[in-house]
């Protein structure tokens, strides 16, 4: 009788289960109509990818195999942000301290960089769209084949003018706004203005417009996967009156029902700048 009887609960729940994805197949598609029917949509939307090794450590694999379904996931909301037509998005893959981790899981991190930056150059839905492409943050002690690779990218697809893809790589906020004030600076001194008389006449537009992506408007929406409840330093000056939306899981396990949840609360917020 433990025969039938294993087979049976077994059956059981292989139909439990596919009744919950239908069940949740069919949400999907409501809340992708009722989003859509909405309209408002982010003109520029961050996403802070974390969670990747979590991911991997839950599900018994190594970091590395986190990390390639990492990256699946972002081609993948690549792919919603234009059905949506989401004219711009930055994603954060890598921040200045990730540099400073394991030397054998950078150096796989920056194989991956250079292997999907030249995979992205060849991408059709990239072309196809007219999707400009740029790497934002400090490469400068890259590796000579990644740097290549991301310079080569952006070369590719600066003459587009569809949706501006930012790929936010060695980067940290506050060393982006140390960034735009030595730019300024420099510009200050070319010109002859003495320090002090540069200093003073300071204003928080002069940042703005110095920038790793001064050229589009700031984040209206920033959202992070992993269940943690922090920017970390993601486009800290620009985010000042950005919308946050806080996902409870990790980056490979995104789903599009997690990101047209996420997109209908923005469409639900009065946003008021600090009003």
């Amino acid at each position: 009788m433990a025969k039938p009887l294993t087979a049976a609960l077994k059956t059981a729940q292989k139909t439990r289960t596919a009744a919950r994805g239908v069940l949740l197949w069919g949400y999907e598609q409501r809340l992708g109509r009722e989003v859509k029917a909405h309209g408002k949509m982010p003109k520029h939307l961050g996403l802070i990818l974390d969670g990747n090794r979590r991911f991997a450590r839950a599900a018994g694999v190594q970091r590395e195999v986190g990390y390639e379904f990492g990256i699946d996931k972002a081609h993948e909301v690549l792919q919603w942000c234009l059905e949506l037509g989401i004219p711009a998005a930055t994603i954060w893959v890598l921040s200045t301290d990730n540099v400073k981790r394991d030397p054998e899981e950078v150096e796989h991190l920056m194989k991956l960089f250079d292997r999907e930056a030249r995979n992205l150059a060849r991408d059709p839905r990239i072309h196809a769209n007219g999707v400009r492409v740029r790497a934002i943050g400090q490469h400068e002690n890259f590796p000579p084949n990644v740097l290549d690779a991301l310079q080569d990218l952006e070369r590719k697809t600066a003459h587009y003018t569809g949706m501006r893809l930012n790929i936010a790589v060695g980067y940290g906020g506050r060393e982006e706004i140390v960034d735009a004030v030595k730019i300024h600076l420099q510009k200050q001194a070319a010109a002859g203005m003495g320090l002090e008389a540069a200093a003073s006449q300071l204003t928080p537009e002069d940042i703005s417009r110095h920038l790793y992506a001064a050229d589009i408007p700031d984040p209206d929406f920033i959202i992070r996967t992993s269940g943690e409840i922090r920017l970390s330093g993601f486009m800290l000056w620009q985010s000042v009156y950005s919308e946050y939306y806080f996902c409870d899981v990790y980056w490979p396990g995104f789903r599009r029902v997690d990101f047209l949840r996420a997109l209908r609360d923005f469409q639900g917020r009065d946003r008021r700048f600090g009003k």
